[in-house]
């Protein structure tokens, strides 16, 4: 009787335990929360004119000139399709190429090895003209349904679709290399769309967000957000009918970073700390 009794005892105490384990585990979930991305704090340094009828869409600089591309189609859109180099005294963009709007949509553009890369929108096409002359003398394929975003690290092209992805492809022959996943506490983030490869990491504007995102090319991780509201209201209230915040450019020779939005009366120049 006394080794029932004990072996009651013993099954009551341990039921009692896995119990209390049982219970205070699953709501002690502070231990499982991912901090959101510290915000980054900025400052305006100075403002330029920008050409409200350029429909933004890339922006970046290549031998101390700031390059800039409009998106733009025949049937819906009365903004031009084309790039070329922005004045930042008068806002005025001298075009250098300018895409057949019944068929094209620009997007993104980046420079690499003497060679400017486009991107187009819905067309499945890129094109690669040469830096110097502006000579279209390649096309591809896009690795996904839509172009949007393009910029470059040392060895690769980075270009976004809109969706959370990050595609990088080989220079030369353009071939899909990789795929990187953007994430940050709240899993795979979408809407990613103007890029710029700035120090080491790659920045992004969240497209219908005034947020552009830090992020960390080895891992996908967002490690940091800047959040550019005030300047998107300021443009907002200058030019009705001005869109969203898109376009990142950085000058590595003197580390100029400038930002500005879809048809904005203003392009930034901004320093983050």
């Amino acid at each position: 009787m006394k080794k029932v009794f004990f072996a009651a005892i013993v099954l009551l105490a341990t039921l009692a335990a896995c119990n209390e384990a049982g219970t205070s585990n699953p709501d002690d979930t502070s231990k499982n929360v991912t901090a959101a991305p510290p915000a980054i704090q900025y400052a305006v340094v100075n403002k330029y004119p920008h050409d409200t009828s350029y429909f933004t869409e890339g922006l970046e600089f290549y031998k101390g000139q700031l390059f800039e591309s409009s998106g733009g189609n025949a049937d819906e859109s009365p903004y031009p399709s084309e790039l070329g180099i922005s004045d930042l005294k008068t806002g005025k963009v001298t075009t250098k190429v300018r895409l057949d709007k019944t068929k094209y949509f620009g997007e993104g553009i980046t420079f690499f090895n003497d060679k400017l890369y486009q991107l187009t929108w819905t067309s499945q096409v890129g094109f690669v003209y040469d830096a110097n002359t502006f000579k279209k003398i390649n096309e591809f394929k896009l690795p996904s349904k839509e172009g949007w975003g393009l910029t470059h690290d040392s060895a690769s092209l980075i270009m976004s679709d809109g969706t959370s992805n990050l595609y990088y492809l080989t220079p030369d022959s353009l071939k899909l290399q990789n795929i990187l996943r953007v994430t940050d506490n709240n899993g795979p983030v979408a809407n990613i769309n103007e890029l710029e490869y700035i120090n080491g990491y790659i920045y992004a504007n969240q497209w219908e967000t005034a947020y552009i995102l830090k992020i960390d090319p080895a891992t996908g991780k967002v490690i940091g957000r800047i959040d550019l509201e005030n300047l998107q209201k300021e443009a907002s209230s200058l030019r009705p009918g001005a869109d969203v915040l898109n376009g990142i450019a950085y000058d590595s020779a003197t580390g100029k970073m400038l930002v500005t939005g879809k048809r904005w009366p203003f392009i930034y120049e901004i320093k983050i700390q």
